[in-house]
């Protein structure tokens, strides 16, 4: 399965977190480890979902792009 994972960066470095799983979250101070974990968290939330019998929400979530020009 493949999620949609949002990544934000702040003065101290990156959050992450996955629109179609709530709760599931990352932070690290760069963008590769933020990535690592988040990954890591992705799996952990969903076993867990499994272990106590709930249905893992399947992927829905959806991005684009959208270059604009700032006057």
């Amino acid at each position: 399965m493949k999620y949609v994972v949002v990544v934000e960066q702040s003065e101290t470095g990156y959050g992450a977190y996955v629109p179609d799983l709530p709760g599931c979250i990352a932070a690290a101070k760069t963008r590769e480890e933020v990535t690592a974990l988040i990954r890591e968290a992705i799996e952990f939330h969903i076993e867990g979902l499994r272990e106590s019998g709930q249905d893992v929400p399947l992927p829905q979530s959806d991005s684009i792009l959208i270059e604009v020009t700032a006057a």
